[in-house]
């Protein structure tokens, strides 16, 4: 049984803001023509990925949110009758910028945002100096195609973002992103890494997962795609290479039951136990007697 059709839009952006919004409408269509009832774009949808650098000028790049373009793709969702995830800039006050991700419902209603909650500070990925970490929590979005959590980008890497949104009810985690090659290590790829504990998440939790990537070369840094799509037990579903492309495959929610049957993750967990997770430094590790002296 299908419950729903996932779609990724895997895109490099123009870095005419104009011409990247007629790009995603484009995009959104073709994916829905695709059969996609649930759709999500890379993070920062309609801008380069501006924090490579520390500019003060490129804050006004955000915008009260939804933005005129937003409310103009959510009617979009509304008319092809898909739920559509549109990673924003966001301005919320003077010196108070989120990177967020807007949720429109398949009739065009406006479900709400989530803010990203890890920000990232490191060489081409100057994010701290834009991003406020988000104070929404993790929420989940109920749609007419299935229950969705989304995380941004940075958020992907930490279990807890994964684990906090499947126990708010998520059946399909969906993580827009901007994720590419690292300045300081010009001779590594995280490509494998990323699917790997994507995947992970997915299994741990039994969920649907999507992450979505953008494409090309901006500055020093190339985005390398890859987007995938996995369901509960880590099989790929569909996974793109480094080129624009859309990404469609079909979820049967009846896998989560099925996975969380014979892996009872949930039901085995010791909260109780739990309380050094709390903590930002790790606790010290005794030495061992036969060290000491």
């Amino acid at each position: 049984m299908t419950n729903a059709r996932l779609g990724l839009i895997q895109r490099a952006v123009e870095p005419d803001r104009e011409a990247a919004h007629e790009g995603t409408i484009a995009a959104v269509r073709e994916a829905a023509a695709q059969g996609a009832n649930i759709i999500c774009l890379p993070e920062l949808h309609d801008v380069p990925y501006f924090p490579r650098e520390v500019t003060v000028s490129l804050c006004r790049l955000a915008e009260e949110q939804p933005s005129e373009r937003a409310r103009e793709l959510g009617r979009l969702a509304g008319e092809l009758g898909v739920v559509l995830v549109l990673p924003v800039f966001e301005h919320a006050a003077p010196g108070v910028a989120f990177n967020t991700a807007l949720v429109y419902d398949a009739d065009g209603t406006f479900l709400g945002r989530y803010r990203k909650n890890h920000i990232p500070d490191g060489p081409g990925y100057h994010e701290k100096y834009y991003f406020t970490p988000g104070d929404l929590g993790f929420p989940v979005f109920a749609t007419r195609f299935g229950r969705v959590g989304v995380g941004i980008c940075w958020d992907q890497w930490f279990p807890e973002t994964a684990r906090c949104l499947a126990l708010g009810g998520a059946e399909v985690l969906l993580f827009p992103t901007a994720i590419g090659t690292e300045p300081e290590r010009p001779d590594y790829s995280s490509e494998d890494a990323w699917r790997t504990v994507m995947r992970g998440h997915a299994i741990a939790n039994g969920v649907f997962l999507g992450a979505v990537n953008r494409v090309g070369v901006e500055g020093g840094t190339a985005f390398y795609g890859g987007s995938f799509i996995t369901d509960p037990f880590g099989e790929t579903l569909q996974q793109a290479g480094s080129a624009p492309g859309i990404l469609v495959a079909d979820l049967d929610f009846g896998r989560i039951g099925e996975l969380r049957e014979l892996q009872h993750f949930f039901r085995d967990r010791r909260v109780e136990t739990y309380g050094r997770m709390q903590q930002i430094v790790p606790a010290p590790v005794p030495e061992s007697p036969s060290r000491i002296g």
